[in-house]
């Protein structure tokens, strides 16, 4: 139901779970759930399987050609994000919150926490709107929101412990333990994923099922393990991901489907359980300095770092950049990390989880109900060359596979030149695999007579194929 209303209105399913983890609270059916530990372990498990799994999914030749712009907007453009927007916020609540005394180190706290980028519900309603993205910006864009949650969590437990010991800190050292955290981090996750890699195809294991419980053992030990060497683990569970999900492995698309299944349920479960944790009576006082924050990072800051971290990228259109800097959606990585200062008692905490949510709605509203309306506006959005999934034949193939398959409704149109399959002069690339015909499936052979309604799989070798076989057919791909 979440995903076709995600389809429908644009608005990202996972807000519709969040609206009824709110109504569900303390302010609505009365459920009082504030242990702010339980909440931040949700939080953090879900981030790790998350992050393992959008590691999983990405594929090195997309991101190759667009590696260094990601790395920069997940690095630089994180830590400028934090910094413009925490003076905005420290002039703002000077502005419209003066009693409250909000400090710029609080002010830097809060933008930390809303740093990073989330893309799972913009690229959700892309698919469901069978959208691509000219010029590899959707591997950019996955890539920096799945690579830029490590720097943006190494900045909030920085200000943290800052914030706790009230001195000034050495900001060298705290600069060279951010570069370490991130070198053992990533050496962390590349060779933890190496090694799961090795392991998985030579344990036997008899029960094929387990496989993908298998790899998601390796998810948290990766995660585990990076943590108590100091490093970050953040960085090192996608990294772990990455590799494993480029490297040839026994079960291989099963594990991905299971673990891709297992995203969106964390997702669903942090959402609902983050929606519960907020007092909706609460956001009222905070909405005018809340509004005016989610403003300024939507329309300035965002745009400004991106612009920046850039720079060096001339050849890169303009249209490019101006859909990157609006694709900053926030998410429910803000959220979590708002909820680490509540969990330390540090001061103003709960006004900083507050307006964090309040500008994570802001922002799924306004941006998230927008990416495929500003990406056509930009003429950045084409249809998607590749044909819709199955819907009445239950295969699948691995990716190594470099085929396409597609179902072909059988019509009196079709059937124009013959009723039999020889008849339809199907190319010599494509081959008919099966026919549904009602209830029953059965493999065709040349002489087999089809009937209006019958479904047809056939596999082409590649996509141009694929196109061939529709000219012959007289159909369009749709």
């Amino acid at each position: 139901m979440a995903g076709k209303a995600s389809s429908r209105f644009g608005v990202p399913a996972l807000l519709l779970f969040l609206t009824v983890g709110m109504l569900s609270g303390s302010d609505g059916l009365g459920i009082n759930f504030q242990n702010y530990h339980i909440a931040q372990v949700i939080g953090t498990i879900a981030l790790c399987i998350i992050l393992f799994s959008g590691g999983l999914d990405t594929k090195f030749n997309e991101i190759r050609p667009i590696l260094s712009q990601g790395v920069i907007l997940a690095t630089f453009g994180v830590v400028l994000t934090a910094l413009t927007t925490g003076l905005i916020v420290w002039w703002i609540f000077g502005m419209t919150m003066k009693s409250a005394g909000v400090g710029f180190t609080t002010s830097l706290l809060l933008a930390s926490t809303m740093s990073s980028t989330d893309s799972a519900s913009v690229f959700s309603i892309l698919r469901s709107k069978s959208l691509n993205l000219k010029n590899n910006l959707r591997p950019m864009l996955e890539l920096e929101s799945g690579s830029n949650d490590p720097m943006a969590y190494i900045l909030v437990i920085t200000l943290i412990e800052i914030i706790k010991m009230d001195a000034n800190p050495n900001y060298w050292s705290v600069g060279a333990l951010l570069i370490l955290q991130l070198l053992v981090g990533a050496s962390s996750g590349y060779l933890l994923g190496k090694l799961s890699v090795f392991i998985i195809n030579r344990i036997k294991i008899g029960n094929d099922s387990l496989y993908p419980i298998l790899l998601f053992t390796f998810c948290i030990l990766i995660f585990s393990s990076t943590y108590f060497i100091n490093g970050n683990s953040y960085l090192a569970v996608y990294i772990g991901g990455l590799v494993i999900g480029n490297s040839k492995f026994i079960h291989k698309r099963s594990s991905l489907n299971f673990f891709d299944a297992l995203a969106w349920l964390f997702q669903l479960v942090m959402f609902l359980a983050l929606g519960l944790f907020v007092n909706p009576t609460e956001l009222i006082p905070i909405i005018i300095p809340g509004l005016i924050i989610s403003l300024v990072m939507i329309f300035i800051t965002r745009p400004l770092s991106v612009f920046l971290s850039l720079v060096p990228f001339s050849k890169m259109k303009l249209a490019d950049k101006t859909y990157v800097s609006w694709v900053g959606l926030r998410g429910a990585v803000p959220i979590i990390f708002a909820i680490f200062p509540l969990a330390e008692d540090i001061p103003y905490a709960r006004l900083i989880f507050n307006i964090v949510f309040f500008c994570t709605l802001v922002s799924l509203l306004l941006q998230g109900t927008t990416v495929t309306v500003i990406a056509e506006w930009l003429g950045l959005a084409e249809k998607s060359k590749a044909p819709s999934k199955l819907q009445d034949f239950d295969v699948d193939f691995s990716d190594e596979i470099k085929s396409v398959t597609c179902e072909i409704l059988i019509t009196n149109e079709v059937l124009s030149n013959g009723n039999r399959l020889m008849d339809l002069g199907l190319p010599d690339k494509t081959l008919a695999v099966m026919v549904k015909r009602y209830d029953k499936f059965f493999v065709p052979t040349g002489k087999t007579v089809l009937k209006n309604s019958d479904k047809l799989l056939i596999i082409t070798d590649n996509h141009e194929a694929l196109m061939e076989t529709y000219q012959n057919l007289g159909l369009q791909n749709k």
